[in-house]
């Protein structure tokens, strides 16, 4: 999955909410999620959307949009085997989206995020 880096504030993206609808506090993320972790939020148009915190304890540059492309199923992250797989097809991705065993041949809907000073903001692709 090819992954774009947006500069600036949020400005016309999408504050990511946790699971009560709260927006997302960065800083606050991380005092709670630790290294490798992924946990949905919601997204762009409410979509459930992984972010992730790298192994530096960062909020990661992307999300993962976990809508199936194809058949419209949502895939919860397989922590044990450290990949997606998607109930609906069997297609595996990595824990970066990136695909392991097809049918596939796309990748979820990767989602550019960005950092604010207090929030994660996720946007389109361009």
């Amino acid at each position: 999955m090819e992954y774009q880096n947006r500069s600036g504030g949020a400005g016309d993206g999408t504050i990511a909410k946790d699971a009560l609808g709260n927006d997302v506090l960065a800083a606050e993320w991380l005092k709670v999620h630790g290294p490798v972790d992924k946990t949905l939020t919601q997204g762009l148009k409410g979509d459930p959307t992984y972010l992730v915190v790298e192994s530096d304890k960062t909020l990661a540059t992307y999300g993962i949009n976990d809508v199936c492309t194809h058949l419209g199923c949502v895939v919860p992250f397989n922590k044990a085997e450290k990949k997606f797989i998607y109930p609906c097809h069997g297609s595996q991705y990595n824990n970066q989206g990136l695909v392991v065993i097809g049918p596939a041949p796309l990748v979820p809907d990767g989602l550019p995020s960005e950092y604010e000073a207090s929030s994660h903001g996720l946007s389109k692709w361009k």
